[in-house]
């Protein structure tokens, strides 16, 4: 039954509430709508912090100066473990020059243990040592460089130029050694 007014009239007051909550939800949307933006293609890609497979902590400032293709991915993920060897590929295609793939991680701590997204982590290192990777493996089980890319699944990578911007956001798996991205590559390189 409708709340009435002593005239008789079916109260507005539920109404009025009901629309002041929606202009509330709408102005908290709006003023938070930077931590809603995917980090995208033009932007400076964000700083982070990871570890060697040997507990070294590295960052994207260690690579400065470089071409990076940043590759976030886990050992439980099947379009993962299709594109990697493409990366390796890509990687010993360019050896020699300004180009590093950094691939960090997202398994959990130890195998076998609950991880980032709530997954059972892997064996790291024998996926390193299955598909003969060279190039540099962070570890972040934490999921925070994930979280600071925005990353909306697993794998996600982002080329990165000597500059700092992401030139390219490639989510999902992809054939690194293709020509269209070795030509980018090569673009970035020689700038």
């Amino acid at each position: 039954m409708e709340s009435q007014t002593s005239a008789g009239r079916p109260s507005r007051l539920p109404y009025i509430l009901g629309l002041l909550f929606v202009v509330a939800v709408v102005v908290a949307a709006w003023m938070g709508r930077d931590s809603y933006r995917p980090v995208m293609a033009g932007e400076p890609a964000p700083e982070f912090l990871a570890n060697t497979l040997d507990g070294q902590e590295m960052s994207l400032a260690d690579y400065g100066g470089k071409v990076v293709l940043l590759n976030i991915w886990a050992t439980w993920c099947p379009p993962c473990r299709e594109e990697m060897p493409s990366m390796e590929r890509l990687y010993g295609r360019l050896q020699g020059t300004d180009f590093e793939i950094v691939a960090v991680s997202v398994d959990a701590e130890s195998p076998g243990s609950m991880g980032w997204g709530g997954n059972i982590g892997g064996d790291v290192p024998a996926f390193v040592d299955e598909f003969g990777l060279t190039f540099p493996i962070l570890h972040d089980p934490s999921g925070e460089v994930a979280e600071s890319y925005q990353a909306t699944g697993l794998p996600e990578s982002f080329l990165i130029g000597r500059n700092g911007l992401i030139y390219r956001k490639v989510p999902g798996g992809t054939d690194w050694d293709d020509d269209r991205y070795v030509e980018q590559i090569q673009r970035l390189l020689d700038s």
